[in-house]
Order: C-alpha cells, then structure tokens, then sequence
C-alpha cells in the first residue's frame, strides 16, 4: 500500500453518528468522534505523518505472496479485510453497532476482530491517534495490560484488547503483536468517550461475538425496509 491510498482502496464503517475509513491495509486512516463533523481521532488520509492511524492486520516479512482482499459482510456495513498468504489466511473484521437512539450519543465503539482460517499468520497492531487534525497533544494512561486510555481535549479514546494481545508502549503511542493459528480470533476495542466519563468494560470474545450479530441483525433489519429495485441492489447496503 503507498502512504495514501486512493479512496477506492478504503471501506466505511459507522453507526449513523461517526463513521471511520479503513484502508486495504487494515489502516484506519480516518475517524471523527463523536460526530461526522468532529476533530478527528485519526486522518493519517491527510497527512500520513502527523494524522494519526490504527493499523491492525497480517504481517509477513516483505508481505511475500500475501493477497489482500477487502469486502463486506454480505448485505451489512460489517467490513471484513482477508488476508491470504502461503502460511495461512486470516481476517480483520471493522464494525460499529448502531446504538439504535433517537438523541445523539457521546460514547461510540469501532470494533476490530482478527481471526485465523487456515494455518497460522502473524498480526500487528499499531495505534497512534492524533486528535483534532494533529493540532492537539495527548496523554497516555495505562489501566492494566489490555487497557489504556488516551487522553484529548475533551475526549478519551479507550484502547482495549481481548487475552492474547499484549499492549507496549512507544512514548504516547501504542503497538502489539501476536500470533493466530486456525480458529483462533482476538479482538481490539476502541471507544471514544466524553473526557472523564468512567472506563468502559474490559472486552471478551464473547461479548464481541454479540456485538458483531447484533451489527448484522440491525442492517439487515434495516435493509428489509429497503424499497431500492434498481440496476446495483448489491450497492444499497449502508455504511
């Protein structure tokens, strides 16, 4: 991938309040919270050294006979981002479940899942927000080895992770690694919160489980009263 991708190498996900970009890398290169409109969490889709990212996805030395393939969930805004190599395939899958309220909300969770298909590969995860466009500095404050919070002007960003992914830290930035064979998965939870408001739960694999059926259930729900019979049925899916 070069540093900015074209934008037709990104997916969207969202909960109708924020949205993120993910980039066929497993960048998020671009995340506002709590509105579309807000500062921004992450735009490295701007400026690649001061915008700030999450990257989390297959890492080979030299990326040697990995395909990369990006789609979606069939007929939900759940983007899944396969990763295809000759030790395994694996997946990242990126999502935010709609909270379904009428009111804006101030708390809103982007969810990354890697699991392993075939075989065995190797992952990294690399976190470096930047808040309002890279203008703003932030701290860093750990809870335990699977938390920590990242402190900004007026927002916390929550980083938490499921057993198996150990955080390390790099001055004010974040970085993992971990392996996964067959049927393993792990998973990285990101939410964004007013400043102060009080942690949220620790992940487990199960609850992210539900949330990922409860993503589906929802656009699904909402694609049911869908009335577009057009020529790209397949485009009416929401993001």
């Amino acid at each position: 991938m070069t540093r900015y991708p074209p934008i037709a190498e990104h997916g969207m996900v969202g909960d109708l309040q924020t949205a993120a970009l993910v980039s066929s890398d497993g960048t998020v290169d671009w995340w506002c919270s709590p509105r579309f409109d807000s500062p921004s969490v992450f735009a490295s889709l701007l400026d690649g050294e001061r915008g700030g990212h999450c990257r989390l996805a297959a890492e080979l030395p030299g990326s040697d006979g990995m395909t990369v393939r990006q789609l979606y969930l069939s007929d939900t805004a759940i983007l899944v981002t396969r990763f295809m190599a000759p030790g395994g395939v694996g997946e990242v899958a990126d999502f935010m479940v709609p909270s379904g309220a009428s009111a804006p909300t101030g708390t809103h969770r982007l969810l990354r899942v890697a699991r392993v298909v075939r075989g065995s590969l190797p992952f990294a995860l690399s976190c470096q927000p930047r808040f309002d466009y890279g203008r703003a500095t932030h701290t860093l404050t750990r809870t335990d080895e699977h938390s920590l919070v990242f402190r900004g002007p007026g927002t916390d960003l929550h980083l938490q992770s499921t057993a198996g992914i150990v955080f390390h830290e790099d001055g004010s930035d974040i970085s993992a690694r971990f392996t996964l064979s067959a049927g393993q998965a792990a998973a990285v939870v990101l939410t964004s919160t007013p400043g102060g408001a009080p942690a949220p739960a620790r992940p487990s694999l199960e609850g992210v489980a539900d949330d990922l059926e409860a993503c589906r259930a929802y656009w699904l729900s909402w694609l049911r009263s869908c009335t577009y019979r057009g020529r790209w049925p397949a485009s009416r899916a929401p993001t």
